[in-house]
C-alpha cells in the first residue's frame, strides 16, 4: 500500500517537528529553539520579509507524521543587486523518502516560479550570512552553531529532481590545545598592535549594543565582495543580531577601531548546540537550569564572522584579532574552536585556514535548478 502524503504550507508547529521526526536521535542535527525558529519565519515579525525578501514554508506529512519540510522565498534585495531572477529554498530537511522530497521540492519551484523566477537555488536560511548549502561529506562530525547539517540522502535527492550543484564550501575545526597563537603575530602584526592606533570593544552585551551600528557596517564593508552577499540593513541586523547578544561570551568577540574609526571584528561565540540537543531545542521548566550547566561545561566556540575594513586588509589586523581571541578561549578552558563555511574559491582563506592547522569538518555545496516557465 503506497504512503498517503498530504503538504502544509505555513504550519510552523509541524515545521519544527520535522527533523525529530524525520532523523534518528544518534545523528549530529541540531535544531533553532521552537521560539527562534518561530520568530524567524513569522512575516510580521522578521523585517526580511517585506521590501528586501517574500517567503512561505511547506510541511509534508506522511500517515499524520511530519517527515518533511522546505521553505521556498524570495530575496528582492539579492535579485537587484545581482541581475538575476531566482527564488531560493531553505530548511531542507526530510527522511530518506524520493517521493516526500520531491512533492516538497515541487511545491518550493511552483511557489518562486509564480513570482517570475527563471531558477531556484538552496539551501539558504534564510540569506547568505545566516546557514547555507547542502552537506556533501562529514556527515558523522557534529556541526557547530551557524552551521548546516543535512543528512547523507539529500545530494541524490536533489540531483534526481534535476538540480546541480554549484559553489562548493567547506568547514573547518580547529584544535586549540595543539595550536600556539603566537605563530599568528609577525613583524607586521606587531607594528600594527604596539602602533597606539587600535583600540578594542569587547562585544559582551552592553558592548554589542552600543557597537551594533560600527559591526553592521563593517559587516557589510568587508564581504562587500563576496559572491551572494547582499548588504544587511538595519533592521534586519537588529533583528538577527538580537538573540546573539544574549549568548555572547564577552571573552571572545572584539571590535578594533583604528585612529578612532571601526577597522575590524571579530564575533565568536560558544557552540550552543549540545545544549539544543540535550533539550530537543524546547523550552521546558529545567531549561534554564540545563543552560547553566552546559555554560560551566561548554568547551567548544565558533567564529560566526569576522572582518576587516577594506583599508586595512592587507595589513595584519585579522591575525591580530584572531591571536587575541585564540588566546582568550584558551585561557577560558575552550579546547575546540569551529569556523563556518569558505567558499572553495576564496585561495587566501583557504590557505590562511591551512595555515592555522584546522582539518575540514564538512564539505557543502549549494544546488541550483533551472525552470520552465
Amino acid at each position: 500500500m503506497q504512503p498517503t502524503y498530504r503538504l502544509e504550507e505555513r504550519d510552523v508547529g509541524g515545521f519544527f517537528r520535522v527533523p525529530f521526526e524525520a532523523y534518528p536521535d544518534d545523528w549530529p542535527y541540531a535544531s533553532p529553539m521552537a521560539s527562534d525558529l518561530r520568530r524567524l519565519l513569522d512575516p510580521r515579525r522578521n523585517p526580511f520579509f517585506g521590501e528586501a525578501g517574500d517567503g512561505t514554508t511547506f510541511t509534508a506529512y506522511r500517515r499524520g507524521r511530519p517527515i518533511g519540510r522546505i521553505s521556498a522565498h524570495v530575496h528582492h534585495d539579492a535579485n537587484r543587486r545581482f541581475g538575476l531572477k531566482r527564488g531560493y529554498f531553505g530548511f531542507f530537511d526530510v527522511a530518506d523518502d524520493e517521493d516526500a522530497g520531491r512533492l516538497l521540492l515541487e511545491a518550493a519551484e511552483s511557489w518562486v516560479r509564480e513570482r517570475g523566477c527563471e531558477e531556484i537555488a538552496g539551501n539558504f536560511n534564510l540569506t547568505s550570512v545566516q546557514e547555507i548549502g547542502v552537506m556533501t561529506s562529514g556527515y558523522a562530525r557534529r556541526p557547530y552553531s551557524a552551521m548546516c547539517w543535512t543528512p547523507p540522502h539529500l545530494p541524490g535527492m536533489l540531483e534526481s529532481a534535476g538540480y546541480g550543484p554549484f559553489f562548493p564550501m567547506s568547514t573547518f575545526e580547529l584544535e586549540l590545545a595543539e595550536f600556539d597563537p603566537a605563530t599568528l603575530m609577525g613583524p607586521r602584526q606587531e607594528r600594527l598592535l604596539n602602533s597606539g592606533a587600535l583600540a578594542w570593544t569587547s562585544l559582551g552585551r552592553p558592548g554589542f549594543r552600543r557597537r551594533s551600528e560600527s559591526v553592521r557596517w563593517l559587516l557589510n564593508e568587508s564581504f562587500a565582495d563576496n559572491p551572494h552577499f547582499v548588504p544587511v540593513p538595519k533592521a534586519e541586523f537588529d533583528f538577527q543580531a538580537g538573540p546573539l547578544t544574549w549568548i555572547v561570551d564577552p571573552r571572545l568577540s572584539v571590535l578594533a577601531d583604528y585612529e578612532g574609526a571601526p577597522a575590524g571584528v571579530m564575533v565568536c561565540i560558544p557552540d550552543l548546540n549540545p545544549f539544543l540537543r540535550s533539550t530537543r531545542s524546547r523550552m521546558r521548566p529545567w531549561t534554564p537550569s540545563r543552560y547553566l550547566r552546559h555554560r560551566r561545561r561548554r568547551d567548544r566556540a565558533v567564529i560566526v564572522f569576522s572582518g576587516v575594513a577594506s583599508a586595512l586588509r592587507n595589513e595584519g589586523l585579522g591575525s591580530v584579532m584572531l591571536h587575541r581571541v585564540v588566546r582568550a578561549l584558551k585561557e577560558s578552558g575552550y579546547s575546540r574552536l569551529g569556523i563556518t563555511w569558505v567558499s572553495d574559491q576564496n585561495g587566501p582563506s583557504l590557505r590562511f585556514v591551512e595555515k592555522l592547522g584546522a582539518t575540514k569538518l564538512h564539505d557543502l555545496a549549494l544546488y541550483k535548478k533551472p525552470l520552465e516557465a
